[in-house]
């Protein structure tokens, strides 16, 4: 999770540096050189643009997830301070329990400690050319 988190960082950088192209889109060559050069380098990893296209995907799918979350569900609130979801136990049950019913497979839930970033990184999530 610290390369994914490292990873994240490194993509909102590269947005305020505005290495986007004039689509707003980081470039395979500004990915490889700018962010999996210094990704690879810091955890000795030899993550690849495909790795990085996946990882990509993963992070959106993430933050579609924990959109449903806030957007449809009430009595939940995210505490800014902690990083993490609020809500009684009453809710959660309920969340649960409808959210396992509509899914095929066992989801793990992680607590993203950057949600902010997150957000943010949906600009960069376009360069997959999909919304």
């Amino acid at each position: 999770m610290d390369e994914s988190n490292e990873l994240l960082k490194l993509m909102v950088d590269a947005t305020n540096h505005g290495w986007r192209d004039k689509s707003g889109l980081l470039s395979k060559q500004t990915v490889e050189k700018r962010i999996l050069l210094v990704l690879n380098a810091k955890f000795g990893s030899e993550w690849t643009y495909k790795e990085y296209t996946s990882r990509l995907k993963w992070f959106k799918q993430q933050y579609d997830n924990y959109s449903q979350l806030m957007r449809h569900s009430s009595g939940f609130g995210w505490d800014p301070i902690r990083k993490k979801f609020t809500a009684s136990e009453e809710v959660w049950e309920d969340y649960f329990k409808r959210f396992l019913q509509q899914q095929e497979k066992e989801i793990e839930w992680t607590l993203m400690e950057n949600l902010v970033l997150l957000k943010l990184m949906l600009v960069i999530s376009s360069s997959l050319g999909k919304d």
